[in-house]
């Protein structure tokens, strides 16, 4: 017991040294340095945000750390885009799209796959989904060409689809990109194209819409008549 307190409070003085080096724009270790680097260019994750996320691994069995880089590694080596909706899937075809309870003949069109969990999450769709990758935005150099638009078209093309749901934000790059979308579906007559309720304010995303305003406005959906 005494070696074990011993060495946790060693270990205590270690990190306060490591945090006090670290403020000075120090390392006392290149290998830490290269982690906190590491860290650091994930979104929204600055260096001091990086480096108490290394100090907290850093903390941890090594057993437990081995099980995070494990995970991560295995998600970008295995994980899969669904060949039907392209939502993220360990199989060839997501869950959703397999599931025989689902409805086959309403397609909803989502940016990505965090708009996917957001409307799952309000329990009021029960249709398929179309993962589109992105939203047309020139400033960005994204066009249509670099979405998933054309295999929405070929699933509608393959038949047994009977209304398109447009859910993407309501911001400008949302809107073109409903209105091409819409275009590009208007060769199918007995097709329906809806929209989402505007429920939710100007430039709002759907991944940080309240699940009550977003199961509303999916099930008071309107018509897309590309002046909405």
């Amino acid at each position: 017991m005494t070696h074990s307190g011993g060495f946790n409070r060693h270990c205590g003085k270690t990190v306060s040294a490591i945090v006090f080096l670290c403020m000075n724009q120090q390392y006392s270790s290149t290998l830490l340095e290269k982690a906190v680097d590491e860290f650091a260019k994930l979104p929204g994750v600055g260096r001091k945000s990086a480096m108490r996320l290394v100090l907290h691994l850093l903390r941890l069995d090594v057993p437990a750390v081995d099980s995070f880089a494990s995970a991560i590694t295995t998600l970008r080596h295995d994980v899969k885009y669904c060949r039907v909706c392209h939502n993220i899937s360990d199989t060839d075809v997501c869950q959703i799209c397999a599931s025989p309870s689902r409805d086959a003949s309403v397609i909803c069109v989502v940016e990505n796959i965090r708009d996917v969990m957001a409307i799952e999450s309000t329990t009021q769709f029960h249709g398929l989904y179309h993962v589109l990758g992105g939203v047309i935005s020139p400033m960005d150099g994204i066009g249509p060409s670099q979405l998933e638009i054309e295999s929405l078209v070929e699933r509608v093309e393959q038949g047994g689809v009977d209304e398109v749901i447009l859910a993407l934000s309501s911001t400008m790059e949302g809107d073109t990109t409903n209105f091409y979308i819409y275009r590009k579906l208007s060769k199918f007559s007995d097709l329906i194209v809806t929209t989402l309720a505007r429920g939710m304010s100007i430039n709002d995303e759907l991944q940080y819409t309240d699940e009550i305003t977003l199961g509303r406005s999916i099930v008071n959906r309107v018509p897309f008549t590309g002046k909405n």
